[in-house]
């Protein structure tokens, strides 16, 4: 074999090789480039989650308060008076998932979790509670009681704006 001919051998070998790989900066430049992307994205994904929830919040408050509207309606056809039952759940012909019944301590236990809690036994009013994802638990004041001066109409007040309680930890 000729000399010149193993020269350009080894050559173009080492050509080949020359190319292959990221250097250090390219790695380290494309590091910081994804570490600006998730200290942008991160806190937008968190505060999109949170209005996700407060929003299915607002409907589930929502569909409650037209359950009662309903069941008063019915009260009304059937006995003459528009009356809300003394758990507002059991108003709604489907309860919302993560609905549990009445819990002892009333506290929901995990998230997504929906309990009610009257202040008292056969106490006409009481608590609504939600568990968030967050671990934080928000109530809204419920009372099925007569609170107006309206003829026939026995109905009661449910807080439109939850009220933050506590965290789980």
């Amino acid at each position: 074999m000729p000399h010149n001919q193993n020269k350009e051998i080894k050559k173009e070998f080492k050509m080949k090789n020359t190319n292959k790989g990221f250097t250090l900066i390219e790695l380290i430049m494309v590091t910081i480039i994804l570490g600006i992307l998730a200290a942008v994205a991160i806190p937008r994904y968190m505060s999109t989650v949170q209005a996700a929830e407060e929003a299915a919040e607002d409907a589930v408050i929502s569909s409650i308060r037209a359950g009662l509207e309903s069941y008063a309606t019915q009260e009304m056809m059937s006995v003459g008076r528009r009356t809300w039952p003394i758990d507002p759940f059991t108003a709604l012909s489907t309860t919302p998932s993560g609905y549990t019944g009445n819990d002892a301590d009333g506290d929901p236990d995990t998230d997504g979790e929906w309990t009610y809690k009257p202040t008292s036994s056969g106490a006409v009013d009481g608590k609504i509670f939600h568990q968030r994802n967050d671990n934080s638990i928000w109530e809204w004041a419920y009372n099925s009681a007569n609170v107006g001066s309206g003829v026939g109409d026995d109905t009661g007040t449910l807080a439109s704006d939850g009220t933050k309680t506590s965290d789980v930890d």
